[in-house]
């Protein structure tokens, strides 16, 4: 079984947030806006609301301007937020996973990673995911749950 690094379905840690960036930055001006947000969080199926996607907003937006740039989005993607609130990350990080887990099950399977990245546009086989999910699922088990999901996150 070829190494998370040396597949050649994974990237860097900074290649893979400026993609993920970039699905967020629809009109591509490099931030990303409270609407560009609000659209990406209602296409993936959640029902944030606007005073919701202002507090991530808030939360994200280390300078104020109202806008996440790449940096900021990176530094929430990756844990590296300068606000160091364990609460506030768990809750984000559960946020995000609750995304993924379409059946609530408390598990992210392979169709459920495809059936998101489609919504994304993402052109992704249903083979691709499998090997994303099996990249992250240290027991086994086929899904990630999640505590597999933080580590991933944390890129521990």
């Amino acid at each position: 079984m070829a190494s998370r690094n040396g597949s050649r379905y994974s990237l860097g840690p900074m290649e893979e947030v400026k993609k993920v960036f970039d699905k967020f930055d629809k009109n591509g001006d490099g931030k990303i806006s409270c609407d560009e947000l609000k659209d990406i969080l209602h296409s993936l199926g959640s029902g944030t609301s606007s005073e919701e996607v202002k507090r991530i907003m808030s939360e994200v937006d280390q300078d104020g301007d109202g806008f996440i740039n790449l940096q900021e989005f990176a530094n929430f993607h990756l844990g590296g937020s300068s606000s160091d609130d364990s609460q506030s990350s768990k809750k984000e990080l559960r946020d995000a996973f609750d995304l993924y887990d379409l059946d609530k099950d408390g598990l992210i399977s392979a169709n459920e990673l495809h059936e998101v990245l489609k919504r994304l546009g993402e052109k992704c086989s249903m083979g691709d995911c499998s090997k994303m999910i099996s990249a992250v699922d240290t027991d086994g088990d086929g899904h990630v749950n999640f505590e597999e999901f933080k580590k991933m996150m944390k890129l521990d």
